[in-house]
């Protein structure tokens, strides 16, 4: 039996500008991930968490948290983005030009803007991305501007793996 080597993730190196990744895993969003979320956060707005309420409001049902569906769709890139990343820098101009809700199916893509070797780090490099999360109809729901650095090749650090027994 062989053993496989997985994915490793990209480096610096690998991101030009440009380059879009359409991010491979959708995440269906349930009632429990925004309950739980806007409790854990301390969201105290009865629009994530009062059905009743929220049936009375302009949307008709519970809004998903929208700091929610700020780490879903981040945490959708990491596959693409930032595996081999060091740290996230910032999050700029962050829309939520539509509502999501709990049922909806977010996927999201992201688009290299600017990738610059640090000038205090040469270790890593500084890549600057648009991510743009959508809905199962294709509905932008989160659209914002990251940055983060993430290692240049040959100075990813290696995880140190059990031996086998």
């Amino acid at each position: 039996m062989a053993v496989k080597a997985g994915w490793t993730g990209r480096v610096f190196e690998d991101f030009e500008v440009g380059d879009v990744y359409e991010h491979p895993v959708g995440r269906t969003v349930l009632d429990a991930d925004n309950i739980w979320f806007t409790c854990l956060t301390m969201n105290t707005n009865p629009t994530h968490l009062d059905a009743e309420y929220s049936k009375r409001t302009q949307f008709g049902q519970r809004l998903v948290n929208s700091c929610f569906t700020l780490a879903l769709v981040t945490g959708q890139s990491v596959i693409d983005l930032t595996v081999n990343g060091v740290a996230n820098l910032g999050w700029d101009d962050v829309r939520l030009p539509n509502p999501l809700f709990e049922g909806d199916t977010v996927y999201s893509r992201s688009e290299v803007l600017e990738a610059r070797v640090s000038k205090s780090k040469p270790s890593v490099g500084i890549v600057r991305v648009k991510t743009t999360g959508y809905n199962q109809t294709g509905v932008t729901v989160i659209e914002f501007n990251r940055t983060f650095m993430v290692y240049r090749r040959g100075h990813v650090p290696h995880a140190p793996r059990p031996a086998q027994k």
